[in-house]
Formats: C-alpha cells, structure tokens, sequence
C-alpha cells in the first residue's frame, strides 16, 4: 500500500512539474516587420527566436500571425478564426505601423486595438502591445497623437506596453533594407534577440 502511495505521489508530481516547464504560446498579431517581408519565412527573426525559445527557461513558442501590409482593423477582423485555430496563453499585438504610414485617425486606430484586447481576454488570454512609432515625417501632431495611442491602450486595459523593437535597428541603415521601413535579413537575429530578452522577463514575472 505504501509502495502504491508513493508511485501516485511521483506521478502526481512528475505531472505538476511537466506542466510547470510546459511551453507557453505566444500568438504574434503583427504586420510585415514580423512577416518577414523581402525575404525567406525561416530568416525572419520569428522563425529565429522560435529555436531559440524551445530551450529557454521559461520556454516558449510563438504563433506567428503577421502579414505584410496588416492594419488595426485587419487585424481585428481576422483575430476570431486565429483564436478558433490556436490554443494561447499570450497575445503580443504589433500593429498600428500600417495605419499611421496610411495616416489612419488615431481615434479608429485606438479604438480597433481596445477592440483586440476585449476580444483576447474574452479567452482569459493575457495580452501585451508593442509601442509602434513611424517616421517623423508626418508632422508633430500626427505623431504625438499616433504615439499616445498604444500608451492609451495599454493603460485602459491595464496591459504591459512592449517597447518597440525598431528603436534601436532603424537608425542604423546597414539594418535596412533599401525602403528605409523594413530590416533586412542582418537585422533578424537583432531583433531576435532584443524580443527574446523582453519575452522572458514577461514571462518570468507573470506579466
């Protein structure tokens, strides 16, 4: 009786220790800075990080649901059937860069986003949104209202803003491909890593 008592009690354990280390599942809800726009999906900094992760602690894996040219309302359109398809503990919502380049309301843009949210945690999935910024070049009120609205987002729904991972490729042009928006293959394991570091100390801190 005692022999079986202590085989259930390492089964039991061996199970909650499994679950501990089990994966969890980032779905990425991006735009062509995560689908790796210009060139093969495996030189993508997803498809980089995602070996990466398999041996991370805490490990990870990434749903990646980016496509090139995707906006806010795209996004919010499409997110339905991804959530039917896929089973995630996480959503990263990086999107907002096309709509501020069509000079989208920031209004209509916050608005999609707060609707992305609502539609995650309907699914008790934690959500986290990356602080998109475009070029200077549209003019001070435009960007000022543009960049305060993924603040604005992360602050009504009380969700962690993500520091956008740009910020430090785009000043330097040899990280570029030729349209100046896009990072180039070089820049993939960059931003790889940059997102590796931001994905565990999320995950560690149960944010």
């Amino acid at each position: 009786m005692i022999k079986k008592c202590l085989v259930v009690i390492a089964l039991i354990y061996t199970s909650l220790l499994n679950q501990a280390h089990a994966d969890q599942s980032i779905l990425l809800l991006g735009d062509s800075l995560s689908a790796s726009y210009g060139m093969k999906a495996e030189q993508g900094w997803v498809s980089i990080l995602n070996k990466k992760a398999e041996s991370s602690s805490p490990a990870y894996t990434i749903v990646n649901a980016s496509i090139s040219g995707e906006t806010t309302a795209g996004g919010l359109a499409r997110l339905p059937k991804i959530l039917a398809q896929n089973n995630v503990d996480h959503l990263l919502i990086e999107l907002g860069g096309n709509d501020g380049l069509r000079g989208f309301p920031p209004n209509v843009i916050e608005k999609n986003l707060n609707q992305i949210v609502a539609l995650a945690k309907t699914k008790n999935i934690n959500v986290w949104i990356m602080d998109i910024r475009i070029p200077p070049n549209y003019g001070q009120r435009y960007n000022t209202m543009f960049s305060s609205v993924f603040s604005n987002v992360a602050e009504k729904n009380d969700i962690t803003l993500v520091p956008f991972f740009m910020e430090s490729i785009a000043i330097d042009s040899a990280l570029m491909q030729n349209d100046g928006i896009h990072p180039n293959v070089e820049a993939q394991p960059k931003i790889a890593q940059i997102m590796h570091v931001e994905f565990t100390s999320l995950l560690a801190k149960g944010q």
